[in-house]
């Protein structure tokens, strides 16, 4: 959604898993292969790889982790090391460097019934000007993963705090706050 805020007007989501409530065209398809494939036909390319196996939360499950998520960050970035078009990779705190910034949804005024920190990792092939930010927390954080409520709002409030307003909180909960690809989306047509 931010992609298209910032001036993007054909978006393709392309996902192994069907997103029924994906707001762009999608294509149900494995997302390496795709990218091989397809490349050449785009101006841009923005990849998240699952993060599971990076995530804090996986501390909790680490077993679970281990034995289920598989590293698509690393061939991930061999492909698009030799694709000569721009590209953005994003991904959790944790996940393996290197990374040119982190977001914080503090520096962009995310809220629900609190703040939204929601801290996300870029790495970007074009020399942007991004930069480290430095978060403005200066009140508990609202997070909620998996419980549906938290003292801080519901997984929906939490969504729409983000501006993922579309979908099920499920899939808003794995989303990546709009204002974080807006402002990356704007830099990257700028350079385009």
């Amino acid at each position: 959604m931010g992609y298209y805020r910032a001036g993007f007007t054909e978006i393709i989501g392309i996902d192994i898993a069907a997103q029924p409530h994906y707001p762009f065209t999608f294509v149900q398809a494995d997302a390496l292969e795709y990218v091989v494939a397809h490349a050449h036909e785009f101006d841009a390319i923005h990849a998240s790889p699952p993060c599971q196996l990076f995530s804090r939360t996986r501390a909790m499950r680490r077993r679970y982790a281990a034995a289920h998520y598989i590293d698509l960050l690393t061939p991930l970035r061999a492909i698009l090391s030799e694709i000569k078009i721009p590209w953005v990779i994003e991904n959790v705190p944790g996940a393996p460097p290197p990374w040119d910034c982190r977001l914080c949804g503090t520096m962009f005024g995310l809220r629900g019934r609190g703040q939204i920190h929601r801290h996300r990792l870029f790495q970007c092939s074009e020399m942007l000007p991004l930069f480290p930010v430095t978060c403005s927390h200066t009140e508990r954080a609202m997070n909620v993963y998996t419980s549906g409520q938290s003292r801080y709002g519901t997984e929906r409030e939490f969504c729409d705090g983000m501006g993922v307003t579309w979908g099920n909180t499920r899939e808003g909960l794995q989303a990546i706050p709009p204002a974080y690809t807006e402002l990356i989306g704007k830099l990257l047509i700028a350079r385009l």
